[in-house]
């Protein structure tokens, strides 16, 4: 594997943060804040620097490239295999009339073939129904494979996430990514570092990610009361304070994020599906609490690998880095301790990442978590 990453700030020409090399139809995974991705020309220019790269798009809240963090930029990560092969398809909600588990599914069915390994994702991050598209993505694919990403972000904005392969990024896009190869090895862990706290109450009513009723109670109105005073800071203190959600059919809790609150109708806005019946309660953490988790999931991730890996792609939540802040660079310098020398990073803040529980097998989506994904062929 040979990779070659470049970097490039407003009014600045690309630098090369590695020695620079050409490479043979490379990968290319562009990440970047999304009034840069906006630019007309961005493909073209990059295609300029890789003409036989499949270049493939997607804006952040924040991109992780080698041992740093940086915002309003463009970074890219370019990765040539030599012993293993790689194949990119693309989909539009559009086209499936906004069905997240179809555009999974279809996707998924188009990456199909012999020694299939690996599936990166890289979604809209707008209007997908994350846990929509990693159920299509479960129904479809086969046990042995393994599927992380993330849901693009538009860093704090909310307002517009761009994706794209092969063409300028667009509105709507997820693109996955298949790996094959029998030499090729991915292995992947989440963690979150929160903690649960207060009673644990029953969904009453809730439809998709609209969450209504908690005991039979309207749910905003208990969680303002929680809060306190500082639910006049809704819904920006919301990343503070997520929910944790652990569904009758499932064995593991997952976090969700509140993006959003809707007084009219007394709901909470959350970042994924919220099944009736399931259980909720608030969460809390501190700043040490998530850089360990960046250090336990990278961890459990190299643990799993039997070769050394080569590129590590890391995945981590856009409340997280607002949490963090000025701390935020420590979860990446945190996983870069326990990862060997040598190792390519790259990653993005997302609106939400997609990997399997530690251990587990099928992907999920997940909110203010920091996902690991370690590879080598």
């Amino acid at each position: 594997m040979n990779t070659v990453q470049l970097i490039k700030f407003k009014d600045k020409d690309w630098k090369y943060l590695t020695p620079e090399k050409k490479l043979n139809a490379p990968l290319v995974l562009v990440f970047g804040d999304r009034f840069f991705l906006e630019d007309v020309n961005i493909y073209k220019d990059i295609k300029k620097i890789f003409p036989k790269g499949h270049i493939v798009f997607a804006s952040t809240g924040g991109n992780v490239i080698g041992n740093s963090v940086e915002n309003n930029c463009i970074s890219i990560t370019a990765i040539e295999f030599e012993r293993s092969t790689f194949k990119v398809e693309k989909i539009n909600l559009s086209d499936t009339n906004l069905d997240s588990f179809k555009a999974g599914s279809n996707l998924v069915k188009k990456l199909k073939g012999k020694d299939l390994k690996y599936i990166l994702v890289l979604s809209n991050g707008s209007f997908v129904n994350g846990s929509e598209l990693a159920n299509g993505m479960n129904d479809t694919v086969d046990s042995n494979v393994l599927i992380t990403g993330g849901l693009s972000a538009d860093d704090n904005r909310f307002e517009r996430t761009l994706v794209s392969y092969n063409e300028n990024p667009k509105d709507g896009e997820i693109v996955a990514i298949g790996f094959y190869g029998d030499s090729f090895e991915v292995t992947s862990s989440v963690d979150g570092g929160w903690t649960a706290f207060g009673p644990e109450r029953i969904v009453t009513k809730s439809k998709s990610n609209f969450l209504y009723e908690l005991d039979n109670k309207p749910a905003l109105d208990l969680y303002k009361r929680y809060l306190g005073d500082k639910s006049s800071e809704l819904p920006g203190v919301a990343l503070y304070y997520p929910l944790q959600i652990k569904s009758e059919k499932e064995e593991q809790s997952k976090i969700r994020t509140i993006l959003n609150i809707n007084d009219e109708y007394n709901a909470m806005i959350l970042a994924g599906d919220i099944p009736l019946n399931s259980k909720a309660q608030l969460m809390m953490t501190n700043v040490d609490s998530l850089v360990r988790a960046s250090e336990t999931a990278t961890k459990q991730a190299l643990d799993q690998m039997v070769s050394k890996p080569q590129l590590a792609l890391l995945v981590s939540c856009i409340g997280r880095k607002l949490i963090l802040d000025q701390r935020t660079i420590e979860e990446v310098e945190e996983a870069k301790k326990v990862l060997p020398n040598g190792i390519t990073m790259c990653g993005f803040y997302s609106y939400g990442e997609i990997a399997p529980y530690h251990e587990e097998n099928m992907c999920q989506l997940h909110n203010q978590t920091m996902a690991v994904t370690l590879i080598s062929e």
